[in-house]
């Protein structure tokens, strides 16, 4: 099974930069979009074979996620449950037969780390959210985590140690959730791999100096390790000031 997750920055924007053309040529089973930027009846896109999943923000233009997927899932659910945090279209959880796909677009934390307070709450209710469903059935993970977390996920983490998605406290929550018997699926293949990143800052041409940080991620309960076939950085495609991402896993 293949599975993609891109954050598109804004979805009619990025079909008119090709999004089309990718999602037609890798052909994934599940596609998760995140900051999709819509709301409904804002866009008509026709993928046939798949089914539609959408959760739009309050806010006109903001946030947003959607799931496309070939199979049909058991069971769909939006949001938390919560009102303080279902404001925002941010989780998709699609429950299969052997595994539920959660797709979540993280809250960031904004600059002088504005909004990490929320932030910090938000990760434990989330996390508590995968912890149900693993005990029912393996869980896999995708999106936007808005966090780098170690040194080797960003190229300059000395100057942005105290920056949103490295700070101290987004990292550990990270590890937290790792901690609770999730595996980041990249670096499971590849523990020490340099400069492979996900986000690229449209400032000071960082795209084309590589100058990134890791931040979207597949995440898998651990009894899935083995099943993992493999875990891509799709770098080259462009739509986005993200790329897409890719998982593929028998399960």
């Amino acid at each position: 099974m293949k599975l993609i997750s891109w954050n598109v920055n804004g979805l009619r924007a990025c079909v008119g930069k090709g999004f089309l053309d990718y999602f037609n040529e890798v052909d994934a089973d599940i596609f998760c979009l995140q900051e999709t930027k819509l709301q409904e009846g804002q866009i008509d896109l026709n993928l046939e074979g798949y089914n539609q999943y959408w959760n739009y923000a309050v806010k006109k233009g903001y946030s947003g996620t959607a799931v496309f997927s070939k199979q049909e899932p058991v069971s769909v659910k939006y949001g938390l449950g919560m009102e303080e945090h279902d404001q925002e279209g941010r989780v998709i959880t699609l429950e299969y037969d052997k595994f539920y796909l959660v797709n979540v677009y993280t809250p960031n934390s904004q600059q002088e780390l504005a909004r990490l307070d929320y932030r910090m709450a938000w990760e434990d209710v989330f996390r508590n959210h995968l912890k149900e469903l693993d005990a029912v059935k393996p869980v896999i993970l995708c999106g936007d985590l808005n966090v780098a977390h170690k040194e080797i996920d960003l190229k300059n983490p000395k100057t942005n140690r105290k920056s949103a998605g490295f700070s101290d406290e987004e990292r550990e929550k990270m590890t937290q959730l790792l901690d609770f018997g999730f595996t980041d699926t990249f670096r499971h293949l590849y523990p020490d791999k340099e400069e492979a990143y996900t986000w690229w800052s449209y400032m000071r041409k960082a795209r084309q100096r590589n100058a990134g940080w890791r931040i979207d991620y597949f995440v898998v309960s651990n009894r899935l390790q083995d099943l993992i076939k493999a875990a891509e950085i799709h770098a080259s495609i462009m739509g986005s000031d993200h790329c897409p991402v890719m998982l593929e896993i028998e399960v």
